[in-house]
């Protein structure tokens, strides 16, 4: 009798094991079919495209001042020199920061509006996971290198569904 009590007690977390539902889904796949992620991913390249343009000014300024001063260097004084020279490494630092700036403005205006996007997707998937019963819903975009499609189902398509409700 304890035999069997013992094996029944050994099976029995194999059982509910077989009975727990796991998913996957691809939240990059997702996200890059969303409208307001398209959106967001044109406004991120417009302004990018802006910042460069306006590097690209300062680049040509930084050039055509040093081409001035290297064309009237043999006729400037060692104080006009000084002070040219100075002026264009303030153009230079001014170019650095200016980059700094922008990649700083860029990666926050990503990390702005992409966040609510996540947020969606997350709770699609979060919904998708409560209401279908599922144990896990693992994100194959995340890096995972293998999935049983035996074992785990792919519910891409409910979170999308569930996604266009909560528009």
């Amino acid at each position: 009798m304890k035999k069997l009590i013992l094996l029944l007690l050994m099976f029995a977390p194999l059982a509910t094991f077989a009975q727990q539902k796991f998913g996957h889904v691809d939240a990059q796949a997702i996200m890059q079919n969303m409208p307001e992620f398209i959106k967001a991913r044109g406004d991120l390249e417009a302004k990018s495209k802006e910042y460069e343009n306006s590097l690209t000014q300062m680049q040509k300024e930084i050039q055509s001042e040093s081409d001035k001063y290297e064309a009237a260097k043999s006729t400037m004084g060692a104080t006009a020199q000084k002070e040219t020279e100075a002026k264009i490494q303030g153009l230079i630092q001014k170019y650095q920061q200016a980059y700094q700036d922008n990649q700083q403005a860029l990666q926050k205006l990503q990390q702005e509006t992409m966040q609510p996007i996540m947020a969606k997707v997350m709770t699609a998937i979060k919904n998708v996971g409560k209401n279908g019963g599922y144990v896990y819903i693992m994100d194959v975009s995340a890096g995972i290198p293998y999935i049983s499609e035996t074992l785990s189902k792919d519910v891409t398509a409910e979170v999308k569904a569930e996604l266009n409700k909560l528009k």
